[in-house]
């Protein structure tokens, strides 16, 4: 190599030598070292600053010379790393790093680096961190609230015996994955303790997805369930659909009137519950989705298995754990109970500071059978709360039948021709449903009425879909 050569490589050499420095000095935190002895061999000026010494005067000697409790020349020798190991320098306690650095698999020298100059840099970082936790639970609890059902354990009104046991059952269920089925008269609130369990579960920050089997028509329960592909069939969507099993991934299905599931999807429902797989209508992908199903039914689904209008397999898959919810007439002791929590909900809706019932109103409402359940002292109690001029409610204010039930006229004067009216309305129905075998197309018929009205007017009066 000729002298000119030479001269480039070294002011080469020199230009690394002085970018390596710079780089080693601009190290935020403190930064050592030492060779294999223990000897310092590079001590950046941010370690010196804190320490307050002269780390250039410190070059070639001991590591213990200039920092306290060090444990450099330990590493050197057992050539083993000390990774965010604690050390207290000059009082303050701080969090430091030694790592062996190797050369052909011999120990040439050791580096360490304070991580923290001063222990309040810990604390900012601390700080830091408790904040972020703190927005972590946050942003949870807005998810849980947004995916919330709107019903929990709190929601099940009833301290008698059946409802106790009931409820502890419910709580049991909500512990693990296993499919339960929920059966009752309507009204009754299926549906209540199909959200409290899923609330209760840890589920709960997943979707709650519900899906009624009996309103959704026969050709379009398939692609409700498992979803679609784009063009599988005509008016399927541009880019395909998700189906209900698939939204419901992580979270609970409920399948409402489950009793209503035509027969022939009923094989399909219990292979999909049986292998969390599935393909989208057109599809030929399998899909996979963890879900928990709860299923409801009004029906006497043993009696439908007799009949062959329900599958035995798939019965005993959803039965798992039953729950059933006893009628309003077999609880007669919760019913005033009920009331008060249903008109404490709707003098909230109506910023009143409360409604009251009177004792004889109270006494109309325990004698009566209340067939509708639940859903039937609602409406009954909104109506009279509807007609209500003061803050309590009187036995004038209820329906007439209530008071035919209950052995008693009611008040003089307390009925109004709106009220009259809309108790011939629901005699009406009454009469007309029972005489049809409940058919609800042929009681519309009878009463001159679209059966979609029909549906709206019985919801409105708490009238029971089935006898």
């Amino acid at each position: 190599m000729d002298q000119e050569s030479r001269e480039r490589e070294l002011t080469r050499l020199r230009e690394a030598v002085r970018m390596y420095e710079l780089i080693f000095n601009s190290i935020h935190h403190g930064a050592m070292v030492t060779d294999s002895q223990g000897n310092i061999t590079h001590f950046n000026k941010p370690y010196g600053q804190f320490l307050g010494l002269d780390t250039e005067e410190y070059i070639g000697r001991h590591c213990t010379e200039s920092v306290e409790n060090t444990r450099m020349h330990i590493v050197a020798q057992t050539g083993k790393a000390e990774i965010n190991f604690p050390q207290k320098i000059k009082g303050q306690s701080m969090v430091v790093q030694r790592i062996p650095i190797r050369q052909d698999g011999k120990l040439i020298a050791v580096y360490g680096q304070v991580m923290f100059k001063d222990v309040r840099d810990v604390g900012k970082l601390a700080k830091k961190l408790s904040l972020l936790e703190s927005k972590v639970k946050l942003y949870e609890q807005e998810l849980i609230n947004l995916r919330s059902t709107r019903y929990t354990f709190k929601s099940i009104i009833g301290r008698g015996g059946a409802m106790r046991g009931l409820k502890k059952e419910a709580l049991k269920a909500a512990a693990n994955d296993l499919p339960v089925l929920i059966t009752g008269e309507s009204g009754t609130g299926k549906e209540l303790f199909a959200q409290a369990i899923h609330q209760g579960s840890p589920r709960k920050m997943h979707p709650f997805v519900r899906i009624n089997c009996a309103t959704i028509p026969r050709d379009l329960l398939e692609s409700e369930l498992f979803g679609y592909e784009k063009g599988a069939f005509t008016g399927a969507g541009a880019g395909g659909k998700p189906g209900k099993f698939e939204l419901a991934h992580r979270g609970t299905l409920f399948l409402d009137e489950i009793g209503d599931l035509p027969l022939e999807m009923q094989p399909k429902l219990l292979r999909v519950l049986e292998e969390k797989e599935f393909e989208r209508v057109g599809g030929t992908a399998p899909v996979r989705s963890d879900f928990r199903v709860v299923a409801a039914t009004n029906q006497n689904l043993e009696e439908m298995i007799a009949g062959r209008a329900f599958r035995s397999d798939l019965f005993y898959r959803l039965n798992v754990i039953p729950l059933r919810i006893p009628p309003l007439r077999e609880r007669r002791g919760d019913i005033l109970e009920i009331a008060r929590h249903l008109l404490g909900q709707m003098a909230g809706e109506m910023a009143l500071a409360g409604i009251d019932l009177d004792p004889e109103a109270q006494r109309v409402l325990r004698s009566f059978a209340w067939p509708g359940n639940v859903r039937e002292l609602s409406n009954v109690l909104e109506r009279a709360v509807f007609n209500l001029e003061g803050d309590t409610i009187r036995a004038s204010h209820l329906p007439l039948y209530l008071h035919r039930e209950a052995g008693e006229k009611p008040e003089q004067g307390g009925a109004t021709i709106k009220s009259a009216q809309a108790q011939a309305e629901q005699d009406a129905i009454r009469i007309a449903l029972k005489e049809v075998g409940y058919n609800k197309a042929l009681a519309a018929r009878r009463l001159g009425i679209h059966r979609t009205l029909l549906y709206k007017k019985m919801k409105k009066y708490g009238l029971p879909l089935r006898p």
